[in-house]
């Protein structure tokens, strides 16, 4: 069932991240406030360094915040200390992620590469393979399904990179630089495909991102300078 417009499937409060201790300690997030709703398509922008990536991985439950409290879904997971004891299963269940370089694996076609994701998530073979065929047609690339990494295009191969990051219909997408290594016209395809994912399956994109050329893409674009957020 389809949610009701605008709720929030992110919800950050306070989240502030530190490495290092005394004179060696960096801040790389300070206080940071940030709501993201269903069917939005929002871009984190600033300079290397300015704690963009880091955002990002507390989001996707990679690396642990020094304090603050981070709700996904509408599921508190983090207050202070992981409320979650199996983050994998939580990334599993709720958080696709798209990358600048597809990382598919080269030993398995295209459709393996999304399937093996539904199978580590507990699918059987034939059902796995039954949504990766799915997901490839869905992204206008099911007729590259049997062909190898080495034999895609980037823009094939980004899509079959979406397309895995979107096997367990996930309400989260988090992207680090998902256009980077494509032109402009393959790189407005691949923001247009996600506005449209973003849409039909009520979820939430946050990307990661310096190309200035799809800026417009985007329902807001939030700045970090020195671990702050702001709009």
């Amino acid at each position: 069932m389809s949610d009701q417009p605008g709720r929030a499937i992110v919800e950050i409060e306070n989240i502030s991240k530190h490495f290092g201790t005394g004179a060696a300690r960096v801040d790389a997030l300070r206080d940071v406030d940030l709501t993201v709703r269903a069917g939005e398509v929002v871009a984190l922008l600033g300079p290397s360094g300015s704690g963009k990536t880091t955002l990002l991985n507390i989001i996707g439950c990679i690396i642990d915040p020094s304090a603050g409290r981070l709700t996904l879904d509408q599921e508190r997971v983090f207050d202070d200390g992981w409320l979650r004891r199996d983050l994998r299963r939580l990334r599993l269940d709720k958080i696709g992620f798209i990358f600048q370089f597809h990382n598919l694996l080269p030993f398995l076609d295209a459709k393996d590469n999304v399937a093996l994701v539904l199978k580590m998530a507990g699918k059987s073979p034939a059902q796995a393979r039954q949504r990766a065929i799915e997901l490839l047609d869905y992204l206008e690339v099911g007729h590259r399904r049997d062909a190898m990494p080495a034999l895609l295009s980037g823009g094939e191969a980004q899509r079959v990179a979406i397309a895995r990051a979107l096997a367990n219909t996930p309400r989260i997408i988090l992207a680090d630089e998902p256009t980077a290594a494509l032109d402009s016209k393959r790189a407005g395809i691949v923001m247009d495909l996600l506005r449209k994912l973003a849409e039909e399956q009520d979820a939430c994109i946050i990307a990661v991102t310096h190309d200035e050329k799809i800026y417009d893409r985007f329902d807001t674009l939030f700045h970090l300078r020195d671990g702050r957020l702001e709009r």
